[in-house]
């Protein structure tokens, strides 16, 4: 990690948009837009993605240097994989008694600054790696660090809501409002096509959003960047399946290591034969006082050194802690690290506490 610079933590929870599952089905979660739902307890925003499905995956792109994975561990657990770039490591999640309690389960703060695509994948109990209970696997959130400006710089947050002049729609979206919203309102539309543009200066930039089973694909284009697709359905099963909303505001796309220019940013609905929603309620630019965008790492190895993790499958929970760099973006509105948030980014937390209190209004 560069200690030079002005690094910000990002939590990804296990619902964000940023997280995809290769098959949802052999997941199981809470029910978030239920009314019995809290987020009080040991996970974060009070849901976890669990299976006991060997093979079942969920993968992320993220952009160094760190990567931490917080899930679970106890007597009904197997083991794990932790793939990054073409390298794989294998832990266990197996331990005698049963912890009710986030655990981290993978920590590596040596990764080189580049882009690299992360597979976490349930192996289920194996007998090599000392397990001796069954094959569940439990993901609770992942943490990873960008950086943002260099070293002595300052940062702000903008906030961008949905009514605001910077943003330009194509196609039909609608408006639900109320007290509750961030900035009083959401826009949504279900048009195939329909889209939204903004042209910014920034280093960074979060696009936040709702999720529900009735939500779908959606593409980013930045700049001359190849196309993004990402997954806004809320990833509930069960009996509540098609109802199932997270309510919190969760990340839909992130980018990062922006350069001074004026950057341009599409996002596009693709709602298909089901007439797929998508939901935006706000958009935030980190604007540094200097820019000092890292040049990507082109080594094969996605390690810095020659060690492949910063900790073994045994000490992964009693040795590793959580990264502490110079600034923490906790976008997802209830990271550990909550002590280390300047004034500037307590509107991310806000907008979490916000879209908690808000009533259940559908489309």
């Amino acid at each position: 990690m560069d200690t030079s610079a002005v690094n910000l933590n990002v939590t990804i929870d296990d619902f964000d948009s940023l997280l995809t599952y290769e098959d949802q089905g052999v997941w199981t979660t809470p029910d978030p837009s239920a009314s019995n739902y809290s987020t009080a307890g040991p996970w974060l925003r009070g849901t976890y993605h669990r299976t006991e499905s060997k093979g079942a995956s969920v993968s992320l792109n993220i952009t160094g240097p760190a990567l931490y994975i917080y899930g679970n561990k106890g007597p009904s657990y197997g083991s794990y994989e932790v793939e990054i770039d073409s390298v794989a490591l294998q832990y266990s999640a197996y331990q005698e008694n049963a912890d009710n309690t986030s655990q981290i389960l993978f920590a590596a703060s040596n990764l080189t600054y580049a882009n690299h695509n992360v597979v976490l994948r349930n192996l289920g109990a194996q007998s090599s790696l000392g397990d001796k209970g069954g094959d569940s696997f439990l993901l609770d959130y992942i943490q990873t660090t960008i950086q943002v400006a260099p070293e002595g710089a300052t940062t702000t947050n903008i906030t961008y809501q949905e009514t605001d002049a910077i943003i330009t729609y194509n196609g039909t979206w609608g408006k639900n409002s109320g007290p509750f919203f961030s900035g009083g309102g959401t826009t949504f539309t279900n048009g195939d096509g329909a889209s939204f543009s903004l042209s910014f200066h920034g280093s960074a930039i979060y696009i936040f959003g709702d999720k529900k089973n009735d939500h779908g694909i959606y593409s980013i284009a930045l700049d001359d960047r190849p196309l993004e697709f990402y997954d806004g359905v809320s990833g509930c099963g069960g009996a509540f399946g098609m109802t199932c909303e997270q309510q919190i505001p969760t990340i839909k796309y992130l980018a990062s290591n922006l350069d001074s220019s004026l950057h341009d940013l599409t996002l596009q609905n693709h709602a298909g034969v089901n007439n797929s929603f998508f939901d935006m309620d706000s958009i935030i630019v980190t604007v540094p006082s200097q820019y000092a965008p890292r040049q990507l790492s082109t080594g094969s190895s996605p390690f810095v050194t020659t060690s492949s993790s910063s900790s073994s499958p045994s000490s992964t929970t009693s040795t590793t802690t959580s990264p502490s760099p110079s600034t923490d973006a906790n976008t997802s509105g209830a990271a550990p690290s909550m002590a280390l948030i300047p004034i500037s980014l307590l509107l991310l937390f806000v907008m979490s506490l916000v879209y908690l209190l808000r009533p259940n209004l559908r489309k």
